[in-house]
């Protein structure tokens, strides 16, 4: 959320955050929203229980008043309904760490770690009923040490995440995206060799 903030101050920005929207009073995020001159929204979603259409239906208020075209989720963990979800197609990301399809779920980093890949990153894609699936917008990767653990792999990955969400928002605003199936495909792009390799011997 912060590097979304910040990369939207620039003036040549495509977009501009105009709400952040919680189910937490306590998230750390409002305050920086704040702080940013961003307007916030709380829903508590604990009074809902399991009601999510209704919880949802608070949410789509509030994105209504603030005239919300784009949602980015960050950090928001909970489930959304598949109708809150479709009507959001194509206009709704998230981003996850790890190189989607792989490693899905939770703690995605100790999930590549135990099979032990030598590359592992993040992944910006759009949201679809399925957890962690949808068309992958963007993705940057990030070598995976023999002494690494969750945690520092995690930190690493947090790095790429800060860069990423920025550059996939900008080509999603600024019309950079066309998805053809579950495929998508942006303009813009440069060619950096085409290779990646992990390890890299002398």
């Amino acid at each position: 959320m912060a590097a979304l903030i910040q990369a939207a101050s620039a003036q040549d920005f495509p977009a501009e955050i105009a709400v952040v929207i919680s189910n937490r009073a306590d998230a750390g995020g409002l305050a920086l929203a704040v702080r940013n001159g961003v307007a916030t929204a709380i829903i508590e979603s604990k009074p809902f229980g399991q009601d999510r259409a209704a919880f949802e239906t608070q949410v789509q208020s509030a994105l209504d008043e603030h005239r919300v075209e784009l949602i980015c989720l960050a950090g928001f963990m909970r489930l959304l309904t598949a109708e809150f979800v479709q009507r959001w197609y194509g206009r709704m990301l998230n981003i996850h760490p790890s190189l989607l399809p792989s490693f899905p779920g939770i703690d995605p980093a100790r999930q590549a770690l135990e099979a032990g890949v030598k590359i592992s990153g993040a992944t910006v894609h759009f949201v679809i009923p399925e957890t962690d699936a949808g068309p992958i917008v963007m993705q940057g990767a990030v070598q995976v040490a023999d002494d690494d653990t969750p945690e520092t792999l995690a930190a690493r990955i947090l790095k790429v995440e800060h860069r990423i969400y920025p550059d996939a928002l900008r080509l999603l605003a600024g019309g950079g995206i066309r998805v053809a199936g579950n495929v998508c495909q942006t303009t813009g792009s440069i060619d950096l060799g085409g290779r990646l390799i992990s390890p890299a011997l002398r």
